[in-house]
């Protein structure tokens, strides 16, 4: 078994903002609107090459995420190398994307929840860039909106990001890594 997990804030006020890039990227995956709700998440069930995957997003709020990954780590007894965590970078363009693992928290509040609650950084990391302007306050910057241009940036983003996923799953974080970093 496999857990996805997309990080982001819950609610209408937080769609298409850059923290929630981690939400977005696994709604388009998923492709359904079937969430249900679980250990404070949404989460959604599928089928990749007869394992079963689950898809979660934290409603916890991203600075909590790691309080509803916990659970379903516990609960399924998911090992840390079947955990993939999407998520928003500062430091890398929009439109650019890196898997990582052991990596540090990069100021990322989720992630450092993450952490926190697994007890380790042995986990799989797909960072996907948001770019960073620096004449905003983080916080605020965030939470903004992305621009109509961004968004289309992602719109030609997702399949990639769907492959990520799918080679995550059936092929592992070492050769996903050697597949798709080399292509950002």
């Amino acid at each position: 078994m496999k857990l996805i997990v997309g990080l982001g804030n819950p609610g209408k006020e937080y769609q298409n903002t850059r923290h929630n890039i981690g939400f977005m990227t696994l709604d388009h995956f998923a492709n359904t609107d079937n969430w249900k709700s679980k250990f404070s998440s949404l989460y959604t069930e599928t089928i990749v090459n007869g394992e079963k995957i689950l898809l979660i997003k934290p409603q916890t709020y991203m600075n909590l995420s790691g309080n509803a990954l916990i659970e379903f780590v516990n609960f399924y007894k998911i090992n840390l190398e079947d955990i993939l965590v999407i998520h928003d970078d500062l430091d890398l363009p929009v439109g650019t994307y890196r898997l990582k693992i052991n990596s540090s928290t990069g100021g990322h509040n989720g992630i450092k929840s993450i952490i926190e609650r697994l007890g380790n950084n042995n986990f799989a990391r797909l960072k996907i860039g948001i770019s960073n302007n620096k004449a905003i306050d983080t916080k605020d910057y965030v939470l903004g909106k992305f621009t109509k241009e961004e968004l289309e940036i992602f719109e030609k983003l997702y399949p990639t990001l769907d492959d990520i996923i799918i080679s995550f799953i059936t092929k592992g974080l070492d050769a996903t890594m050697n597949k798709y970093n080399r292509k950002n």
